[in-house]
């Protein structure tokens, strides 16, 4: 088995692709890469399984790509477009019979435990229900033999936590979502790494986001062998896209899976 298996769950921004109401090319396409669902991601390795986000949509994406097992989950930041399929954690905690694992930063978290209070301030013993185990990131921290080094990423008022994961001494992927740049100590931390996942909303700027260009530019920083562009809008049709992407660049797109560290 490769030290890391991930599927991508949702490459979509905070609205999904295709937009309600809306009949653009793209909205109308029928190539099932552009059905954009939120953006998230499941992690599989040999010891542990983690999701990071619980998107809308996070109880439709375990069913189409198939996840029974959850041990864990990394969140970004707590917009509504990463969060609210929290709840749905629950099912795993029924099917385990234990707890489950929650890491974010303390901003992060509080926001979580103002919108989730219920399950925060009143812990349940049934084993259907949501239960928890919150992790506040100070520092790296482990998931089993995976070493995982937080950083900030700016995004509007607020940072994202980008996520660098490593194993057995090699730096294997970086996870950079919702963010407007990268800073040099997000590209210190993931510089020369396997595989990096970084924000692409569209070409035209954003005060939050990453353009497609800015994303090239941050993969020229940080030196990947392979990247994903990920959080695309409906200004970007996959088949179109995806020609003039720069060398080693993808455009992934929802249950895309890849291994990373064979």
């Amino acid at each position: 088995m490769p030290s890391l298996e991930l599927i991508f769950l949702g490459t979509g921004t905070s609205q999904g692709v295709p937009v309600i109401g809306c009949d653009c090319e793209v909205c109308l396409s029928t190539d099932s890469r552009d059905k954009r669902t939120r953006t998230s991601v499941l992690v599989k390795t040999p010891e542990l399984h983690f999701v990071i986000d619980t998107t809308p949509e996070f109880r439709i994406q375990c069913l189409r790509e198939g996840v029974k097992r959850l041990d864990a989950a990394l969140i970004t930041h707590p917009h509504t477009d990463h969060v609210m399929g929290f709840d749905d954690m629950r099912r795993f905690c029924e099917m385990e019979d234990r707890k489950m694992p929650v890491f974010a930063s303390a901003p992060t978290m509080e926001q979580l435990h103002s919108t989730f209070r219920y399950a925060f301030d009143h812990p349940q013993t049934w084993r259907n229900y949501l239960r928890l185990a919150p992790e506040v990131i100070t520092g790296p921290f482990q998931l089993g033999e995976t070493t995982v080094v937080p950083v900030n990423l700016p995004h509007g008022k607020i940072n994202t936590t980008g996520y660098v994961f490593h194993r057995g001494g090699k730096k294997l992927l970086a996870y950079f979502t919702d963010c407007s740049g990268l800073p040099p100590e997000a590209v210190e931390a993931a510089g020369g790494v396997e595989v990096l996942i970084v924000d692409a909303l569209r070409d035209t700027p954003h005060p939050t986001h990453m353009t497609f260009e800015q994303a090239y530019e941050a993969i020229a920083m940080v030196k990947p062998e392979r990247s994903y562009l990920i959080h695309v809008c409906h200004d970007i049709s996959h088949a179109a896209r995806e020609g003039s992407l720069p060398s080693g660049c993808n455009l992934a797109y929802d249950g895309l899976k890849i291994r990373v560290g064979e």
